[in-house]
């Protein structure tokens, strides 16, 4: 295997490991803790990772993310890789390998695995929403449907469900997206189920020939702390 340099100061060593309920076989999963504060302007080069241009945050959360998902290539195929960012902004993969990354509040993570054991990953970590800001959000993220299911639980479960919609919602585009070609937005799918970690969501729209309206997918999720993590995973 390619050695990978030790990371930057600002990220925490990584770490190997499923924080999910339910393993999906032949996935690697990386992440790491990082500090956006403590970035240097040699980190990327020092990385061997092509800089990207903005902020301290943007650009930690991109080199955190990347971090991961190299580790994560290394364990997978034995080659350390780094995806380049596509013109639609989405990882670009090597070959027979499909994969995700996520950050957010300090935390980032890449998950991959063989495009012939998977069509398509999607990861996602929200940080939970405050009652106050998922409630100015619920109509944005979540369909009439949902929005009554919602009216039925108490006050103080609707930020969770909200955080954890939106967070699914997510994943679900992001595995899916690669497969179709085709943006979709909050409002194109709902959350039939999400219970002791296990979820399963539904399209509402077409998204071509292979994935019409009612198309359900399988979904896991797992409580981080302050925030949740969830995985859509589209098996081969």
């Amino acid at each position: 295997m390619n050695p990978i340099p030790h990371p930057p100061r600002f990220c925490q060593p990584l770490h190997a490991h499923w924080p999910l309920p339910q393993a999906v076989a032949g996935a690697q999963l990386v992440s790491c803790h990082f500090d956006p504060a403590q970035l240097q302007h040699d980190d990327a080069a020092l990385s061997g990772i092509a800089a990207v241009r903005g902020a301290n945050k943007r650009q930690a959360e991109y080199l955190a993310g990347r971090l991961c998902a190299r580790q994560a290539l290394l364990q997978l195929t034995g080659a350390a890789s780094v995806p380049a960012v596509g013109a639609d902004r989405a990882p670009c993969w090597p070959a027979g390998v499909v994969g995700s990354i996520t950050h957010g509040d300090g935390w980032a993570a890449a998950v991959v695995a063989s495009a012939g054991d998977y069509q398509g990953l999607g990861l996602d970590v929200e940080t939970w929403l405050s009652h106050e800001r998922a409630e100015r959000l619920a109509a944005q993220l979540l369909t009439p449907a949902e929005l009554l299911r919602l009216a039925q639980l108490p006050d103080e479960q609707h930020a969770a469900q909200i955080s954890l919609s939106f967070s699914l919602k997510e994943s679900l585009f992001k595995a899916l997206y690669p497969l179709v070609q085709q943006r979709f937005y909050f409002h194109d799918a709902q959350i039939l189920s999400a219970a002791d970690g296990q979820a399963e969501l539904q399209l509402l729209r077409d998204l071509g020939p292979h994935w019409p309206a009612g198309s359900r997918c399988q979904g896991q999720f797992a409580d981080l702390g302050k925030q949740v993590l969830s995985l859509v995973s589209i098996g081969a």
